[in-house]
């Protein structure tokens, strides 16, 4: 396979760990080692304890099977294959779902595996345009109108990636809809699930919306774990997870153990472990918001509905790359500037999940303020 190079990736890969203030992160603050091992149980202890550092069930273990089945209304832990972070579930799926000749259509500004990988399958991906002006939606018509006969899958990302975007039940149904008209496969992004502004606009779950959906999920976003590096496939077709399946011997074969544990750990105590994590999205937001407020004749935003990222313009007059560069130059804060997602306008993504996020804005405000004193 030939790829494109993750402009995303690389650009994580320069800055990330290299600045004080990371304001663009998509993640929410990973948990301290110590207080996730405090809300474990009786079993999920003694597995701790007693943990051998071997190969473990390529499918997943048992027990982390189940807990991730029980997110879902209608999935079984046979339903549900574990791998190694959001990234694997998203190389071996679309391996598995297209190739020469076929033809995908995917929300974009977006994740760039979820084109880029189809495309280095020798696929026809068609980039479905998210617009500002249109509120970041999905237009239902538009997605109709580009399907195929060669359609072979459809992607959406819900809550989204950069912008925050959540569509609402009937656009969501008529994508469910569209794609089982096409014959195709839906794939529904939904790692940012369970970070939704109003609890009230919680979609369905992918997997329960029809046999031709399947679920994305991850430790990372949601669940604060990014360094377990802990993903998964859920769908009720059962040859897609097979032949995925048999996609992973050729990549990581099996997850890591104490991964494992500890994501149990952390979904038997999921109610804690989002709590914590809603409490910290909203006060970011909140943040986010002040600054906006504050900062009107020179950054504006369509608010997003979830997850822990939104995606703001900057005023006229301002390139986001040079922008972004002179801040972190500045004042040690990173955003990252939307042509990393190959978006041509004057925007950014920056992400309040992380708690030095006033820290972070008091840093973009003192930036600010001297760009707009130089004129």
């Amino acid at each position: 396979m030939r790829i494109a190079e993750f402009e995303l990736e690389r650009y994580f890969a320069r800055w990330e760990f290299a600045v004080r203030h990371l304001l663009c992160a998509s993640d929410v603050e990973g948990w301290p080692m110590g207080e996730l091992l405090a809300l474990a149980d009786d079993e999920t202890a003694a597995l701790w304890r007693d943990l051998r550092l071997g190969y473990t069930e390529a499918h997943g273990h048992p027990l982390l099977r189940r807990e991730i089945a029980s997110l879902y209304e209608t999935a079984a832990p046979d339903d549900i294959l574990v791998l190694s972070g959001a990234e694997e579930g998203i190389f071996a799926l679309v391996n598995v779902l297209v190739g020469a000749g076929d033809h995908a259509i995917v929300t974009w500004p977006g994740y760039q595996s979820l084109y880029e990988v189809g495309r280095g399958c020798g696929a026809d991906v068609t980039l479905h345009e998210l617009r500002e002006d249109a509120g970041w939606a999905i237009d239902v018509e538009l997605l109709r109108r580009q399907v195929t006969s060669r359609t072979r899958l459809v992607v959406i990302n819900a809550p989204h990636n950069p912008t925050g975007m959540l569509p609402d039940r009937a656009t969501f149904d008529a994508v469910v809809d569209i794609a089982a008209e096409a014959g195709a496969h839906l794939l529904v992004d939904e790692v940012y699930r369970y970070l939704e502004v109003d609890e009230a606009d919680r979609l369905p779950a992918g997997v329960d919306a029809g046999s031709h959906v399947i679920s994305l999920g991850v430790m990372s976003k949601s669940f604060a774990m990014a360094g377990l590096r802990i993903g998964w496939l859920a769908t009720r077709d059962a040859d897609v997870l097979r032949r995925v399946a048999a996609f992973k011997d050729y990549t990581t074969i099996c997850a890591s153990a104490p991964s494992e544990i500890l994501s149990i750990i952390g979904l038997r105590a999921r109610d804690t472990v989002l709590g914590r994590s809603r409490s910290i999205v909203r006060d970011g937001l909140a943040a986010v918001d002040d600054l906006i407020q504050r900062r009107q004749d020179d950054l504006a935003w369509i608010r997003p509905r979830g997850g822990s990222i939104g995606f703001p313009r900057l005023r006229a007059g301002l390139d986001a790359d040079r922008f972004a560069a002179d801040l972190v130059e500045a004042e040690g804060v990173l955003l990252l500037p939307g042509s990393r997602f190959g978006h041509p306008g004057n925007h950014f993504r920056i992400g309040f999940g992380r708690t030095d996020v006033v820290a972070a804005i008091a840093g973009l405000e003192r930036h600010l303020a001297r760009v707009r004193a130089s004129g």
